[in-house]
């Protein structure tokens, strides 16, 4: 997967894998993660599907319907490259904290979902629910920053309190963070998602 790598400076904080939005790359989230936490390493990856142009991390049939057998692979995918980018560039895989905008945020959440122990936690900015009707493994304690938009048409404000429910019902510890915009990324949702990660590693 076409991606880059940042080594910080401080080894023992987690590694922080961007996973960008509809149309974004590699290098969209960077500055994201260097605000987050400036002294971590940056794993930033571009999704592999194309959609009109515009790169994605998994496929869909329509704006909020997603194609689930392509999901199933490309999470598979994702997983894969983690490990190996673990092995070539000597991060510690058990310490691995996703960030994710919007489809990025849903591929984020289906490696949750799919995987135990995958991620040690996430910031998920704008996802919906993955996949229903699916055992999600144990999180025990596992923490996750949601951010959502009171006004977000691509994602309704139930999406994000039902994700939130199904992580917290399978034992994850989950900050559920509002602002009353809608699908963008604001400035304060950055900086109380820093705060979260702040306090939990």
């Amino acid at each position: 997967m076409k991606h880059v790598f940042y080594k910080g400076d401080d080894q023992s904080k987690p590694t922080l894998l961007l996973l960008h939005g509809t149309g974004g790359n590699e290098h969209d989230l960077v500055g994201l993660g260097k605000e987050i936490d400036g002294a971590a390493n940056i794993l930033s990856v571009r999704g592999n599907v194309l959609e009109n142009g515009m790169p994605r991390f998994f496929k869909r049939l329509a704006e909020g319907v997603f194609d689930m057998e392509d999901l199933m692979l490309r999470t598979e995918e994702l997983k894969k490259f983690l490990d190996e980018a673990a092995d070539n560039y000597e991060f510690d895989r058990d310490n691995v904290v996703a960030i994710g905008y919007s489809n990025g945020a849903n591929i984020a959440a289906n490696l949750l979902f799919e995987y135990e122990n995958v991620l040690k936690g996430a910031i998920l900015h704008h996802p919906m629910v993955p996949r229903r009707g699916v055992e999600l493994p144990t999180f025990t304690g596992a923490p996750v920053f949601i951010g959502a938009g009171k006004n977000d048409h691509m994602c309704p404000a139930t999406e994000s309190e039902e994700l939130r429910d199904l992580l917290q019902g399978a034992g994850a510890e989950v900050e559920l963070y509002w602002h009353s915009y809608g699908h963008q990324l604001t400035q304060d949702e950055v900086q109380a998602a820093k705060t979260w990660y702040n306090n939990n590693f």
